[in-house]
């Protein structure tokens, strides 16, 4: 049951960023009217339009970049671990890595199915946030260069250019200001700390078997 809930959540995690990227491409070509011919294959056929979004999506999944914001970084479960091995083993604690590698042997053996399925979801709703805004600040910038580079050859900027960038700002303020992706990371995160809390008992147990099989 984990695991193929745990494939369903990093399968929409690669392809749903991919294919928003892809999508913005196309806003943006056929805003600024590009030839058809340069990019019509993907378009038109949903073989190309699925394996540019596939491609796009393992690009983002392989970065792993959101994982650097300090809202994944902070009040991680695996820090509770850590300080609490160092707590209860003081000759031997477990390191970063162990605590880590530890913390995720709870979660798929330990915790409740709906902690575990909720821990993959909000991670994969997180990763795919802020790829989209991340995607939608890129190309933006991208397209208000595109309207300057109208203004220069052309002396005037076309309505569908301005309604194509206009969008993409759209969505990214609309990110931005209505961003929960955050929030729910960080209430992942206090929810597991809380479990491992209301189960000390077993936490410690499995820390000291891990502390003494290395």
């Amino acid at each position: 049951m984990h695991s193929s809930r745990f494939s369903t959540f990093e399968l929409l995690r690669i392809f749903i960023p991919g294919m928003y990227l892809v999508s913005i491409v196309f806003l943006l070509l056929t805003s600024f009217e590009i030839p058809a011919h340069f990019y019509g294959y993907l378009y038109t056929s949903a073989f190309g339009f699925i394996i540019a979004s596939i491609i796009a999506g393992l690009s983002f999944y392989a970065k792993e970049t959101s994982k650097k914001r300090k809202a994944f970084q902070i009040n991680q479960p695996s820090t509770y671990i850590l300080q609490r091995s160092r707590e209860i083993s003081t000759l031997k604690p477990l390191t970063e890595d162990e605590a880590r590698r530890l913390y995720f042997f709870i979660l798929n053996h330990e915790m409740p199915m709906t902690v575990h399925d909720k821990v993959f979801f909000f991670g994969m709703i997180y990763h795919i946030m802020i790829n989209i805004r991340r995607t939608s600040f890129w190309f933006g910038l991208l397209g208000f260069c595109g309207l300057l580079i109208q203004i220069v050859l052309r002396g005037n900027i076309s309505p569908s250019a301005i309604t194509g960038v206009g969008l993409i700002w759209i969505i990214y303020g609309l990110n931005v200001r209505y961003n929960k992706a955050d929030r729910k990371m960080q209430e992942n995160y206090q929810d597991q700390i809380f479990w491992l809390e209301m189960n000390k008992e077993r936490v410690d147990t499995l820390i000291l078997q891990r502390t003494k099989s290395h």
